[in-house]
C-alpha cells in the first residue's frame, strides 16, 4: 500500500536526528502506535487474566434467565 502525505519539516528533522530515512522513521512510529504484532506479545499475568474475566462477568447477575424452551414468540416478544 502506498500513502502520499505532506510531511512536516519537524518530522523529517526528527528522522534525520535519529539517522533514519523518513520512511523508516514513520514506519517505526506507526508500529509503536499500532502495538506489537500478536506473535511478539508477552503472556498475560494470572492477575491480569483474572481482572479481565471479572470485568466480563461484572453485570452477569443482571442477565435474565432463559426460558426452558425458546420459541419464536419469545425471541420477538418486544418487536410488535
Amino acid at each position: 500500500m502506498e500513502i502520499t502525505l505532506k510531511i512536516p519539516d519537524e518530522l523529517a528533522a526528527q528522522a534525520r536526528a535519529r539517522g533514519l530515512k523518513l520512511e523508516d522513521y514513520i514506519q517505526e512510529i506507526l508500529a509503536q502506535q499500532l502495538g506489537a504484532p500478536s506473535g511478539t506479545r508477552q503472556p498475560r499475568a494470572p492477575e491480569e487474566i483474572r481482572a479481565w474475566l471479572d470485568s466480563l462477568a461484572q453485570f452477569s447477575d443482571k442477565i435474565p434467565p432463559l426460558p426452558e424452551t425458546i420459541s419464536r414468540e419469545w425471541i420477538y416478544q418486544d418487536h410488535e
